[in-house]
């Protein structure tokens, strides 16, 4: 039986691995933030939270102690009343007094309470995370079973493992991650130097990265298990140094075509294959190195350094260091959305379940009965303590990652029939942009013409001027030529026609909300398929339910952006159809359900043990099934003249005989359907038989086929030929239409006589373009493999990027959920196929107004590789081959934009703590209140001033907001400028009309008699004279115009505020910054007589308000005090 120690120590153990304490040497993410305040947080949970323990146990051990006492004393007085002539020899007292010696030694209760506590705590969390672990465990009369599901009465009920969790998705945090040497808890417990360095304590970092990793199947061609990925070294460079001298190890992303056996076996193997060549690596560098060398060899002495386990006597530090972080690269990573709320529930309910047991009540003395709720009250109590600080820590997580994210990254991309010309000179000059449109356009192969001018380098005006289809990108432009761009347009939301966004497409869809809530028409979307090659990484066991979350969160945050009237759709195959379809239905309610369309996207099917998989679906569901409208599709002009072969004068029609066939074609299934028609031979005419005979026919319900005879008597008589709709077994049949409808047909020639034996009549079946679409999609037009993967091939020939969507699938899908003049938007936006798709449509669409707009959130390296490049190109022409337009004749006109987003990792990279001495030395001397403070308090309190949090005391100069970026694809941190301005925006929800260029001013002040002031201080600061414009003047201004819905949450009911957005650079004066903003915005703002503004926003305080005349009805609010309620408005 474990003793108390053994038990303690499990439970602090398990409190460092909750906390994050137990793995100091990895130095990422949110490891780093607890890392920086480890002896604080340790010192806490060792000393102060067991020592609790240690009180409230001892309490009721002294208690109980007490009793017993009282208790023994008892039974020695009714010994001696029954006259005992040896009380203390008594069996009951013997009892007693046994329980009394060996109380100290049992420690029953403690033993209890930590056991307890280890195992709830153990229960709910893995690796990271906080859920509902697998615990197997019969339900039986007493004991019910091991979890409780939330359940309110539905019909049916939707729960999954992390149903109330978000799924933190970041390539970066998953691809790399780094370990400090010097902080490995095995090299101190050995008590290993690191010789060698300048100091024992200088960081000694390995960096593990994905320096390069295939695309995986995106869903849309299912793949075959040999190309599930996985993490492997990279063969050319598995190792090299950084310009810090630090280690770093390089791994691919990949399909390993060598994998055989079972996977656990393989990958352990394939882990000793890369130690093996990393220390073969490192030990070439060695030799080949001379400054680092010294570096290298301290590297690999520590990294051998011995650390045997049961199962693997060779195991050095970078073997576990490997399998660590391959093992870490098979899980996800997940945040509580209520922590708190979810241990309480589940605490009360292991209570009553695992603690309180009804059995061993009922009947018991009432001493054990009182016993037991001290110790539940004990384990509650200790428990809750836990629950309070682990619930600080997830909280704090949670705020991070629904706090609105800064735009890191604002750039343009735009023909050049949309830029002024003023601005070609410095285009023409501008070599990165040239290399460019050679790699992209091959505009160094333009020859000289009548209708362009040849290339040259530079660019020549005239070359500018004939080439208006060419994409300029503003990436590669200045600052300065980027706000002359903008401030040329009179509305830039009227020019703009597509926006993508590198990002996590939650913090996108967060983000976005105020400005696209309820605009968007049709929301179509391509997410992993979570088959082997495009599987989420997940813990073991959790596959679907990780899964679930991934989807149910970001299905729901895109539904805020669909108009009443709009359209989700969402492509799946068969792997997790079933499931997908249960949470759209849970999100959108089952009764906006419209149709599952399937579509034969692999023709060819793919190889299975028993039957060849060759489609996918569509779930397609409306916001609100009483307002949505789908459209029809229009028919292909091959399909179209296949089916409408002949051509009329009012377009393509086939014929068709009048004559009905199959069932309900007898006469009298419609007998007033049974008439002739009759043909002159020699004039070629038709018509049917006059009305009066016509009526003659059916009399009283009954035919007179007697009449009949006679009428085709008399016309053969007369020369005409008598037509009866007479089937092929001579029964009589009926015609298709009715006798008005026939006269006015053989009238306008619509209807028509063949000659056949016996002659019958034709009609002219003309042709509707549109169709109602089916739910089953069969033809070339939707094969992944003609129409996705080889169309990308032709656009980027070196493109990595592993079954793209069929264009035609997406260009219908998008006909179906959209009309002109419509907004898509693809929040798996993969290499682009949505846009493309959005593009082809436009090219039909004139004028500019009737063109669909579109949205893509992407978040992976191919951003900038595939998904923008082939945008580009698909604006520059519709067709390419090898990576070259076939013609340069049908580019179009075309504005988007591109904006970065900060990422969850960036901000986590950019906590930093506020250490106060005052308040330090306040908590050491009050326990009671370091307590309170650092199970509620702490992460909160110390972390305002950070950057990623909104350090507003930094909108001093909003063009200098500095943010510690992580690149794509590595560990390096680079300072860049937050885009403010474009944040702002996004967050109120501004249509932006205008960006004016930044104005720069210089003034002067003096002091002039104020009589309203009091007479020892009877002068204020005002003017000298009016301000002057100066590009190095200290006062800067830049306004933003436009306008955003006067209720966010009901953007369409036409109730609008015009907005004017002042930023603006503080000195340290701010009554001179008021001064000179007040007299800026005098005449600048209220001299343009057509400026009517509602609200007015501006950064630091400021006195505009006392420039408000009566008539005026505008208000002023401080950008800082908005920026932060909106940029936080999501956590609450």
């Amino acid at each position: 039986m474990p003793t108390v120690e053994d038990l303690r120590k499990r439970f602090i153990e398990k409190l460092k691995e909750m906390f994050r304490l137990d793995q100091p040497d990895l130095d990422f993410g949110f490891f780093r933030i607890m890392h920086a305040n480890a002896s604080r947080v340790q010192e806490f949970l060792e000393n102060d939270l067991v020592q609790t323990v240690s009180d409230v146990i001892a309490d009721f051990d002294e208690a109980e102690r007490h009793e017993l006492e009282l208790t023994l004393a008892e039974a020695l007085e009714t010994a001696r009343n029954w006259g005992a002539p040896k009380p203390e020899e008594a069996q009951k007292v013997k009892e007693i007094q046994a329980k009394i010696d060996s109380f100290d030694e049992q420690r029953r209760v403690e033993v209890e309470i930590y056991d307890h506590l280890n195992r709830f705590f153990e229960r709910y969390y893995e690796r990271g995370d906080f859920l509902s672990r697998r615990y197997y465990a019969r339900e039986t009369s007493s004991r019910a079973s091991p979890f409780a599901i939330p359940y309110n009465g539905e019909e049916v009920k939707l729960h999954w493992a992390n149903a109330d969790q978000y799924y933190i998705k970041s390539s970066d945090y998953f691809s790399n991650c780094t370990f400090d040497l010097w902080h490995a808890k095995e090299l101190r417990q050995e008590g290993i130097a690191l010789r060698g360095l300048e100091t024992d304590e200088a960081p000694l970092k390995v960096h593990f990265r994905v320096v390069e990793a295939t695309e995986g199947e995106h869903g849309n061609i299912k793949a075959t298990i040999d190309q599930k990925r996985y993490f492997v070294l990279h063969k050319q460079r598995p190792v090299e140094l950084t310009s810090d001298g630090e280690l770093c190890v390089n791994f691919e992303y990949r399909p390993d075509p060598e994998k055989s056996g079972q996977e656990t076996r393989w990958r352990k193997q394939r882990n000793i294959e890369s130690v093996a060549q990393i220390f073969a690596s490192l030990e070439k560098l060695a030799s080949e190195t001379k400054e680092p060398a010294r570096r290298v060899t301290e590297y690999l002495r520590v990294l051998r350094t011995a650390l045997p386990t049961d199962t693997n006597a060779d195991r050095t530090l970078l073997s576990k260091y490997v399998d660590q972080y391959t093992e870490r690269n098979t899980a996800d990573y997940f945040i509580h959305k209520d922590l708190e709320n979810f241990l309480r529930r589940e605490l009360d309910f292991y209570i009553k379940n695992e603690v309180l047991i009804l059995d061993h009540i009922v009947g018991s003395e009432s001493v054990h009965i009182k016993r037991s709720i001290v110790k539940i009250e004990l384990i509650r109590t200790i428990a809750l303590k836990i629950i309070e600080f682990l619930s600080q820590l997830e909280s704090f997580q949670k705020n991070l990652w629904m706090k609105k994210k800064f735009v890191v990254e604002t750039n343009y991309c735009l023909t050049l029939d949309r830029v002024p010309q003023e601005l070609y000179s410095e285009i023409a000059n501008n070599e990165k942009q040239c290399e460019e449109w050679i790699h992209n356009f091959a505009i160094d192969e333009i020859q000289s013409s009548s209708e362009t001018a040849a290339f040259t380098n530079p660019l020549t005006l005239a070359f500018l001027r004939r080439n208006q289809g060419l994409i300029l990108d503003t990436r590669w432009f200045s600052e300065s030529f980027k706000t002359r761009l903008l401030a040329s347009y009179v509305d830039i939301e009227a020019e703009c026609e597509g926006l993508l966004v590198h990002s996590e497409n939650f913090q996108a869809l967060n983000l976005l909300r105020n400005r696209y809530r309820e605009q968007v028409n049709c929301a179509y979307t391509d997410p992993p398929y979570n088959t082997n090659a495009s599987q989420i990484l997940y813990k073991n066991g959790y596959k679907h339910s990780s899964w679930l979350s991934l989807l149910k969160d970001r299905i729901h945050a895109a539904r805020y952006l669909l108009r009443s009237d709009g359209i989700a759709q969402i492509a799946i195959d068969d792997t997790e159809f079933h499931r997908l379809r249960s949470v759209v239905g849970e999100v959108h309610g089952d009764t906006n359900h419209i149709a599952n369309i399937v579509v034969m996207h692999n023709p060819s099917g793919r190889d299975q043990s028993h039957i060849a998989d060759s489609h996918e679906y569509t779930i397609i569901v409306a916001k609100d099934i009483e307002s949505v409208k789908t459209n029809r599709l229009k028919l292909p002009e091959k399909e179209l003249k296949l089916k409408y072969p002949k051509e009329g004068k009012t377009g393509r029609y086939k014929e068709i005989p009048l004559r009905r066939s199959g069932s309900g074609a007898q006469r009298e299934d419609r007998p007033f359907m049974y008439f002739p028609f009759v043909h002159d031979p020699r004039t070629n005419e038709l018509s049917v038989v006059t009305s009066e005979e016509y009526n003659n026919i059916y009399v009283s319900n009954r035919f007179n086929d007697e009449y009949v005879e006679t009428l085709e008597k008399e016309y053969l008589a007369k020369g005409f030929k008598f037509i009866l709709p007479i089937r092929e077994d001579g029964s009589r049949g009926r015609w298709r239409l009715g006798y008005p409808a026939s006269k006015e047909g053989a009238e306008s020639g619509n209807l028509f006589m063949k000659e056949t034996s016996p002659p019958t009549i034709y009609q002219k079946k003309y042709a509707n373009e549109t169709y109602l679409p089916k739910s089953l999609w069969v033809g070339e037009r939707f094969d992944a493999s003609s129409k996705g993967t080889n169309l990308l091939k032709s656009m980027l020939p070196n493109n990595d990027f592993d079954y793209p969507k069929s264009i035609g699938a997406v260009e219908d899908m998008l006909r179906i959920g959209s009309s002109a003049g419509g907004l898509i938007l693809d929040y798996f936006a993969g290499s682009g196929t949505t846009a493309h798709a959005v593009l082809n449509l436009n090219r039909e669409a004139e004028p500019r107004s009737h063109q669909r707009r579109y949205i893509l959130i992407e978040m992976g390296d191919h951003f900038d590789t595939v998904l923008k490049p082939r945008i580009k190109k698909a604006v520059y022409s519709p067709e390419w081959k090898s990576g070259k337009p076939v013609s340069r004749e049908s580019n179009m006109s075309h504005f988007f934009k591109c904006i970065r987003l900060e990422s969850y990792e960036d901000t986590l990279n950019n906590i930093e703590f506020d250490s106060n001495e005052v308040r330090l030395r306040l908590l050491e001397s009050n326990p009671s209140l370091r307590e309170d403070y650092m199970l509620r308090y702490w992460l909160h309190e110390e972390s305002q001033k950070s950057q990623s949090l909104l350090n507003i005391d930094r909108f001093t100069d909003p063009t200098s907001y500095g943010m510690k970026i992580k690149k794509s694809g590595s560990d390096e941190l680079t300072t860049r400028t937050i885009d403010l301005i474009e944040t702002f925006n996004y967050l109120i929800g501004l249509r932006v009309r205008r960006m004016s260029i930044p104005q720069s001013f210089t003034a002067s002040f003096e002091k002039v008699p104020d009589p309203d002031i009091p007479n020892d201080r009877n002068q204020r600061l005002a003017l000298k004279e009016d301000i002057h414009s100066d590009e190095d003047g200290q006062y800067w201004f830049r306004a933003i115009e436009g306008w955003v819905p006067r209720d966010v949450s009901s953007p369409d009911n036409s109730a609008k505020d015009e907005v004017l957005i002042v930023w603006r650079k503080l000195t340290e004066d701010i009554e001179k910054d008021n001064l000179v903003l007040n007299r800026w915005f005098e005449t600048v703002i209220t001299g343009d007589e057509n400026v009517d503004f509602d609200r007015i926003y501006v950064n630091g305080s400021s006195n505009l308000m006392t420039l408000n005349t009566p008539n005026d009805t505008w208000r002023v609010y401080l950008i800082e005090e908005t920026f932060l309620r909106c940029m936080w408005e999501a956590t609450s």
